[in-house]
């Protein structure tokens, strides 16, 4: 069926439902009291150019509903105005693209048209740049070229909006050369959007090169700038450009507090969002949907679990994130029953829980020994839910195994996953074997881990102290030889505090800061306590055939024992002590931190790279299952 013929029957089948429209020249009227047919009751010179105007000013005035637009449409058709007439389809096109109509509508009607003009092709491009599949914009562009048709000061914006959202920075860098040659970069509104994309596609030098050489800077461009640096794991950045934009004195809106707040929670910067949140408040935004569940998340991913929860309960509107974001909070704080109870809860206010919601979980019952219920809601989340598990899911069942220390069960469970296990799952193995003394099932995942990432730089740290442990010197040379022939460079550690409005960054044996002196001279009173306490420095897998003491001074001197040693120098008796880390807590700094929250009589928070630890009283939360 053509298009003719297939408008022509909806007109057909619909002619006793044409009863709802009024009269655009009169848009006082009643909505239900005029009808198409009334059209008909003059005798105009020009009949087809009469129906088009009506047509088009229904358009403009009545159309607010997709079915009322297919009304207009058929009813053009049917009274004789030319399908590829190039006015109707202009109007047509736009009020589908401004009802978020189906595009395949808009393209269908777009393909018909004699000569569209500039305007039309801008719709088509911001109609693809709007819907859920932009990359067509790109395709509608090179037609548009090719047609010889000049783009004008709207028609990049619209496209590079459709090119950040397909995150292709190469077609972003291609339209930026264009709109240079072409002469509109220095307009502001391609400006921001040229801005948005690097952002966007993390490429964030360019985006703040591009972001200096604006003359005009908005809200909208310090935001993009901020947002990419926050997003883009830059948050002393963000948080430095928020600084420079309130000395300009331009007002922060919704979006900059959200980006602010990934910054915050990203650098564990507790201080500075709780500030964020004095702020949010003052100017109104706490109903905000989106601000609260990312000032949600900042405490949950700062371990204050119990303001997350706080904030969550005096939340008025509450989505599937908010729950999602306090129940893998609480999963990854170490309280994976108040996660699971929370998720009961979620389920009897009938919310459809989704898959990052059962990764939360899964990730409690891993991290709290629960394994019966694991396989219990993995089950449940296909048979009840429909979600089909992804490798995310399955990950979280190897780390499960894993820890409980089912190392050759976790094997087996890898070899019967219907999809090809990726190497973070090799490597939850691998990790496991290194625990638990699996050198054999050890050696099968790194050799797994080799094909699919072969310089990662973590792979070479877990064999080698799977090696050390079985004091294996030589394999462990072997190993170290391999990383610095395969160039691969050994991740440092580093720990993170804030401390008087700064973020201050340790890294092992670092002696870079001021207080230097004083910080290690305490680390040493510190271990003699320690001591005093049936400390026993754990120097199984310190990486080198060395002499027991120089063990012992390796492990005095890691980040996080220099970041705490900072904090008890300059923070007051009782205080707590927050400390970012980007690596796995060791087990021998395990260990000495739950002495020394004794000792010192202080709450300790470690957030590491899987989880958080709250050491209080010489315990930690994780009840030594890590």
């Amino acid at each position: 069926m053509n298009v003719y013929s297939k408008f022509s029957s909806l007109m057909h089948s619909h002619t006793s439902m044409l009863h709802v429209l009024p009269s655009p020249f009169n848009p006082k009227h009643n909505l239900c009291s005029f009808t198409f047919t009334s059209f008909l009751s003059t005798n105009p010179e020009n009949p087809i150019s009469y129906i088009l105007t009506k047509c088009i000013a229904l358009l403009q005035f009545c159309a607010s509903s997709k079915y009322k637009l297919r009304q207009i449409h058929a009813f053009s058709i049917r009274h004789g105005v030319p399908l590829n007439n190039p006015d109707m389809g202009k109007h047509l096109i736009f009020t589908i693209v401004s009802l978020s109509a189906p595009m395949s509508y808009a393209y269908h009607v777009f393909t018909i048209l004699h000569n569209p003009n500039v305007f039309t092709w801008n719709t088509m491009i911001r109609g693809y740049a709007e819907s859920e599949n932009p990359s067509p914009a790109l395709h509608i562009y090179r037609q548009m070229l090719v047609s010889c048709v000049e783009p004008d000061t709207h028609t990049y914006p619209f496209l590079l909006k459709a090119i950040s959202k397909s995150l292709n920075v190469r077609e972003g860098e291609a339209i930026h050369s264009v709109t240079i040659r072409n002469g509109f970069e220095s307009l502001v509104f391609v400006q921001n959007s040229l801005l948005h994309i690097y952002a966007a596609c993390g490429d964030t030098e360019s985006a703040y090169q591009m972001f200096e050489l604006m003359k005009d800077r908005d809200l909208v461009a310090w935001n993009s700038v901020i947002n990419g640096f926050a997003l883009n794991g830059r948050p002393n950045e963000a948080l430095t450009l928020f600084r420079e934009m309130s000395t300009e004195g331009v007002e922060p809106d919704g979006f900059t507090v959200v980006s602010l707040l990934s910054a915050c929670a990203e650098l564990g910067a507790l201080e500075l969002g709780r500030r964020v949140h004095v702020y949010l408040l003052k100017v109104g935004l706490r109903e905000n949907l989106h601000v609260t569940n990312s000032l949600l998340d900042l405490y949950a991913k700062c371990g204050s679990i119990r303001e997350a929860q706080q904030v969550f309960s005096e939340m008025r509107e509450r989505n599937v994130v908010s729950w999602t974001s306090l129940i893998v909070g609480l999963a990854v704080n170490g309280f994976g029953e108040e996660a699971l109870e929370l998720f009961k809860e979620m389920e009897g206010q009938e919310l459809v829980p989704g898959e990052i919601t059962f990764v939360g979980v899964l990730y409690a019952c891993s991290h709290c020994g629960m394994l019966d219920e694991g396989f219990n809601y993995f089950r449940r989340m296909n048979e009840e839910y429909g979600i089909m598990p992804r490798i995310e899911h399955y990950g979280c069942m190897v780390d499960l195994l894993s820890r409980a220390g089912l190392v050759k069960q976790a094997y087996e469970y890898i070899q019967s996953m219907p999809m090809q296990p990726n190497a973070v799952i090799w490597r939850t193995l691998l990790g496991a074997c290194t625990i638990h003394g699996h050198l054999s099932l050890g050696e099968i995942a790194r050799s797994h881990i080799l094909k699919l990432e072969p310089n990662h730089s973590g792979d070479y740290v877990l064999l080698s102290n799977l090696y050390a442990s079985e004091r294996r010197w030589s394999d462990v040379q072997t190993v170290r030889r391999s990383m610095i022939e395969d160039g691969v460079k050994k991740t440092p550690g580093y720990s993170l505090v804030e401390y008087g409005n700064r973020v201050y960054e340790f890294t092992m044996g670092d002696r870079s800061h001021p207080q230097s002196q004083e910080v290690y001279k305490l680390l040493e009173k510190i271990t003699e306590l320690l001591k005093l306490e049936g400390y026993v420095p754990h120097t199984a897998n310190v990486l080198a055939d060395i002499e027991e003491e120089e063990k012992e001074q390796a492990l005095s001197y890691h980040s996080e024992k220099v970041a705490i040693a900072f904090m008890l120098l300059n923070t007051t008796p009782g205080t707590p002590i927050r400390v970012m880390k980007n690596l796995r807590v060791c087990a021998d700094c395990h260990m000495a931190i739950k002495l020394i929250s004794k000792v010192y009589d202080r709450e300790i928070v470690i957030r590491d790279r899987s989880r958080f630890h709250h050491f209080r009283g010489g315990s930690c939360s994780c009840k030594d299952y890590w």
